[in-house]
């Protein structure tokens, strides 16, 4: 354990939280104050608590009635950039447990679904019984009994239907969960199939977790674009540089995870993305048949595309102008914010062919997605 981590766990959230303000390097915020405040209590209560005895999920297996319940969680949310995952991460890191484990909530269900399978393909003769949900919850409970979710979100039916099964088994072995996402409970899996189904997992995350809106104004994420280069020509070792650093500076995180973007029954692959900010190629986004319902979903769901390899446009590429010009619309009419490289500057790109005049109007886009004016806005 490093220096760093050691003194994280020699303070609380509120103690690490008020030195990095006296630090300067956070600012005053009284909503994220008041997230750190209930992380707090937390802390305290998670010190005095034991799942392996009685309380928690041996107790549970070998039949013992809980003397208490296990402390109540915290589910945080609010827009992006408001500092959700840094309050949690100040928690995360200064809780002195052995068995506790952050984790993207998207690779979390990915590891669930491969527990589910790995229990399915054991012959019938080795397993207890042919649900998997009891003994996945367990495994889990066994590994880490504080679990911190980041960008809670559920988008896929098959998650939906097993949630609240899931969570009722962890919860019942003693597991605290901290969650932070985008939406509140009740907008969680909005518009899925089946949904009165889900509806009560969202009442049990309403029962067993504390409900905080995080709604400060600041989007502190964004400030962090402020007095850099988002535009990077020519194309080379350089500019790609740049895109790591600003992938790095937005997410605090060298790389990235997968994801999948499902627009009417396909999946559009994000090879990385974090924290809101998604990276892609020029090739990935305009060289494939990809239309206005593709980029709207991307906008949606980030608000920050780091866009790589944008090339000088000949005439026999014109579908790919119009593609990078449908991009760029939609990007800009949702505020979402570019970073790229570029062959170079954006009145050269697509000099002729067919739309190369209407690229103007692109081009002008471009420059303009640069302005703080523009970083300043929120994303829509």
């Amino acid at each position: 354990m490093d220096a760093s981590s050691t003194k994280a766990l020699t303070q609380t959230p509120l103690q690490r939280y008020r030195a990095l303000r006296r630090a300067g390097e956070l600012a005053a915020d009284p909503v994220q104050e008041l997230a750190i405040e209930k992380l707090e209590i937390l802390h305290h209560r998670l010190a005095q608590y034991d799942p392996a005895g009685e309380q928690g999920w041996l107790g549970f297996l070998r039949r013992r009635p809980k003397r208490e319940p296990a402390p109540e969680g915290l589910y945080i949310y609010g827009d992006v950039g408001r500092g959700k995952s840094m309050v949690m991460d100040l928690f995360f890191d200064t809780v002195a447990l052995e068995h506790k484990r952050r984790v993207h909530f998207h690779a979390f269900m990915a590891e669930v679904h491969g527990r589910i399978n790995a229990f399915r393909r054991t012959p019938a003769a080795a397993r207890n019984g042919d649900d998997p949900i009891p003994p996945v919850a367990r495994d889990i409970a066994a590994e880490a009994w504080l679990l911190c979710f980041d960008e809670f979100e559920v988008r896929d039916v098959a998650d939906a239907m097993i949630l609240g099964r899931l969570f009722t088994q962890l919860f019942e072995l003693g597991v605290v969960v901290v969650a932070t996402s985008n939406r509140p409970p009740d907008d969680l899996y909005q518009g899925g199939l089946n949904r009165q189904l889900f509806l009560p997992f969202i009442d049990l995350l309403k029962d067993r977790l504390d409900v905080l809106c995080l709604d400060g104004k600041q989007d502190y994420r964004l400030l962090r674009l402020k007095g850099i280069a988002v535009y990077h020509t020519p194309l080379g070792p350089e500019a790609e540089a740049a895109l790591d650093a600003a992938f790095l500076r937005l997410t605090d995180q060298a790389r990235g995870e997968p994801d999948g973007v499902e627009v009417m029954g396909r999946t559009i692959a994000v090879r990385e993305q974090a924290k809101g900010s998604a990276r892609f190629s020029f090739a990935e986004l305009c060289e494939q048949p990809l239309g206005a319902n593709d980029y709207l979903a991307i906008a949606a769901r980030y608000h920050t595309v780091i866009l790589s390899g944008i090339p000088r446009l000949t005439a026999e590429q014109r579908n790919e102008a119009r593609r990078l010009v449908l991009l760029i619309d939609v990007l800009y009419d949702h505020k979402v914010k570019l970073v790229a490289s570029a062959a170079a500057e954006p009145q050269a790109l697509y000099a002729a062919g067919d739309g190369s005049f209407e690229f103007q109007r692109t081009a002008s886009r471009l420059i303009e997605m640069q302005s703080a004016d523009y970083i300043d806005a929120p994303h829509s």
